[in-house]
């Protein structure tokens, strides 16, 4: 049986097209998934403009950010059988999710939230991976004690709208976000944020409500322009992370008075490296679904575009390229 996917054309690396290849057969590790949606993210984007400008010999399928159903498992799995309905964010370094089958590390792999259809699974796996990860694993935030403040830069994003839930279910911080428009202030609210302000009068804005420093900042977009005010809000010994690459040195000197400290957030550097606890990506997954089924946390889906096609992978990257995405756009097929 032939796979169907949608690829980075090499003759002309802007723009995508329609490939068929032999249908995939599982390593001891792997699943082999049928897709049925798939949720575009800037990463997308990102690898994307870096083919365009480095070339290419050969199709690159993108996509990682997946839901669907397993078809047959490897030698070496045991937590998952044909049949199964699954989530997961999958490796930059494998073929992506922008296809009707494919070969997935069953460790990375969790089982989809019951309550959720296809295309709602599809758009949580990376960023909630990314939130959950940056929240408790970089800054620790659970760890905090009552009256601890988490600013969020970009509360309405595909990561924040599942950071401020998390954060609000699993620690006792106050949680402000930032947003520049109503609609998406509500839409922070809405899940829980206790203070949302103009990222474009960032200090101006804590400052009318008399918060002067914060505890914890998590950066999820534009570091560099963000990085001055950082600056000066983090708390003393308080604690930063970013998930975006910054393009200027950052300038350390006032972190380096306040013994306060900056932590990086990668989601793929588990399968990337091959770690000793990878298989955590997958339990994270399963403690997400728990949530998703016990309703604390929702969807991020704002957007569904049918159908497997170089027309709907194409408006999607537009649509994350444009920089003003509500929530997540996915694709089901």
């Amino acid at each position: 049986m032939p796979v169907k996917a949608i690829a980075v054309n090499p003759n002309a690396p802007s723009t995508f097209i329609e490939i068929t290849q032999p249908m995939p057969q599982p390593g001891e590790h792997d699943l082999l998934v049928e897709v049925k949606a798939v949720s575009i993210n800037p990463v997308d984007t990102k690898v994307h403009a870096g083919i365009v400008k480095n070339g290419l010999q050969a199709p690159r399928i993108l996509g990682w950010d997946a839901s669907g159903i397993v078809k047959a498992v490897g030698a070496g799995v045991t937590q998952f059988k044909p049949g199964d309905e699954v989530w997961y964010a999958g490796d930059i370094t494998r073929p992506g999710s922008n296809t009707s089958h494919q070969l997935i590390d069953a460790r990375i792999v969790g089982h989809k939230p019951t309550r959720l259809d296809w295309a709602s699974a599809a758009a949580l796996p990376l960023t909630a991976l990314t939130a959950w990860e940056g929240l408790f694993e970089r800054l620790n935030i659970q760890d905090a004690g009552a009256g601890k403040t988490l600013l969020i830069i970009g509360g309405a994003g595909g990561v924040g709208s599942l950071a401020i839930p998390f954060a609000k279910h699993n620690s006792n911080v106050k949680v402000i976000a930032t947003a520049s428009r109503e609609d998406s202030a509500q839409w922070c609210r809405d899940r829980g944020a206790d203070l949302v302000v103009n990222y474009r009068e960032l200090q101006g804005g804590l400052a009318k409500h008399d918060i002067k420093f914060v505890d914890y900042i998590f950066i999820l977009n534009d570091t560099d322009g963000h990085w001055a005010a950082v600056s000066e809000l983090i708390a003393p010994q308080g604690h930063i992370c970013s998930i975006v690459e910054n393009d200027r040195p950052l300038d350390q000197n006032a972190l380096k008075s306040k013994s306060a400290a900056l932590h990086w957030e990668f989601m793929y550097t588990r399968s990337m490296y091959q770690t000793a606890d990878m298989a955590r990506q997958g339990e994270i997954l399963n403690e997400v679904a728990k949530l998703v089924d016990d309703g604390v946390v929702e969807s991020s889906l704002s957007e569904t575009l049918h159908g497997l096609s170089v027309e709907n992978i194409t408006q999607a990257h537009r649509k994350v390229l444009d920089g003003h995405m509500r929530g997540k756009v996915v694709v089901t097929f």
